[in-house]
């Protein structure tokens, strides 16, 4: 007999592409100009041969190839057990087998355990109103190094609104993603583009509003992480979801933050 695919899956699946004894990658991985290796093989731990290592003529051959007789080791193991066959004896293997056999299934649990990667909103740190922005320095505060954007416009009516202000918003998250690797002067440079966007959005009769969100990443292996969001509105400047406050020095106030919950 031969071993069959189904009794090589499984061998394969429970040992991870491990050798049993030293634990190694049994597939190693492809070169530039190579295919991938297969240093792994399969071996019987009482030999289907007559006078193979660890033979046992009371045993009957159609079983020799199952899994339960089998053990994935790497070319150096698998000649070594096969030589000092005294010390692997059939215990031996059996044991090493059923011990790394459940090693894998442990190391994989453990793997699956890890709780799912998400971003959990703070109650504190949701901003209750949106700032006017007026100057492209008051703009790149607000999404230097965001992880992550929350963008809104009020309903656009012409071609040219929406260019213009997608426009907008695609600049602001690029300046975002490249603030990171910004000197000075990419600073100041940006910082002047970013004014003059927002005075000819306010031209076109747009108002832009601001606000910085605090959230916090957690789940996976690592600690919980700050996760800051860069929100940007454009509203018209007849929207009625504008508060404006009637004080000195004050800028107009955008629309609330929505009321969701840590």
């Amino acid at each position: 007999m031969a071993i069959s695919d189904k009794t090589r899956k499984i061998l394969w699946g429970r040992s991870g592409n491990r050798c049993a004894i030293c634990r190694h990658e049994l597939v190693l991985d492809a070169t530039p100009s190579d295919d991938e290796s297969v240093v792994g093989e399969e071996c019987h731990i009482v030999s289907p041969k007559e006078h193979g290592p660890r033979s046992d003529a009371s045993l009957a051959l159609e079983n020799l190839d199952e899994s339960a007789n089998l053990i994935l080791l790497c070319r150096v193991h698998h000649k070594m057990v096969d030589d000092q066959r005294e010390t692997y004896t059939v215990g031996v293997l059996r044991a090493l087998k059923a011990n790394y056999e459940k090693w894998v299934k442990s190391a994989l649990t453990q793997q699956q355990a890890i709780p799912p990667i998400c971003v959990r909103r703070i109650k504190g740190n949701i901003p209750t109103h949106l700032v006017r922005l007026t100057s492209g320095r008051a703009l790149l505060a607000i999404i230097k190094g965001a992880c992550a954007f929350e963008f809104d416009h009020d309903e656009l009516k012409i071609q040219t609104e929406v260019e213009l202000i997608g426009d907008f918003l695609q600049e602001a998250q690029d300046y975002a993603d490249l603030s990171g690797d910004f000197g000075a002067g990419d600073r100041v440079k940006a910082a002047f583009e970013m004014s003059a966007r927002l005075v000819e959005l306010e031209q076109a009769g747009f108002w832009i509003f601001g606000g910085r969100e605090v959230r916090c990443l957690e789940g996976g292996i690592g600690s919980p992480s700050p996760f800051p969001i860069a929100v940007l509105h454009v509203l018209r400047a007849s929207s009625p979801a504008i508060i404006k406050v009637d004080l000195a020095g004050t800028p107009e106030k955008g629309p609330g933050a929505p009321g969701a919950q840590e």
